[in-house]
């Protein structure tokens, strides 16, 4: 079984920055792709970054320019940089991971969700 636990989230004003970390945690024999997801109240979940193992990375139109993903692969952790927040970046923001746990084995997994609120 593998474990997602996230960090970092909070409250911050616009303009400002915040870096959140995934750290994927049990039995893991490679990690294809990590990468964060955020719900709004009322919204659906929607991609906000993502990055495979070979590195390379894809981001939605809305945070292009802003928020930066990238890879500890020898701590099995992601992480996200967002700089220049506006108020509607807040959402909680989910950590997603796709492991192999075995030979035969793949899984898809979340974290339990970090709340991010952008706020004067």
């Amino acid at each position: 079984q593998v474990q997602l636990v996230e960090s970092g989230g909070g409250l911050v004003q616009p303009g400002g920055s915040l870096r959140l970390s995934c750290a994927a945690i049990g039995n893991i024999v490679h990690i294809y792709a990590m990468g964060w997801y955020r719900q709004a109240p009322g919204k659906q979940r929607e991609l906000v970054a993502r990055i495979v193992d070979d590195g390379r990375t894809m981001y939605a139109d809305s945070v292009k320019g802003r928020f930066t993903i990238s890879r500890d692969n020898a701590k099995n952790t992601v992480y996200l940089q967002m700089n220049s927040l506006k108020p509607e970046d807040t959402a909680v923001y989910y950590c997603n991971a796709g492991v192999r746990t075995s030979p035969t084995t793949t899984g898809d997994y979340w974290g339990q969700g970090t709340q991010v609120t952008v706020s004067s």
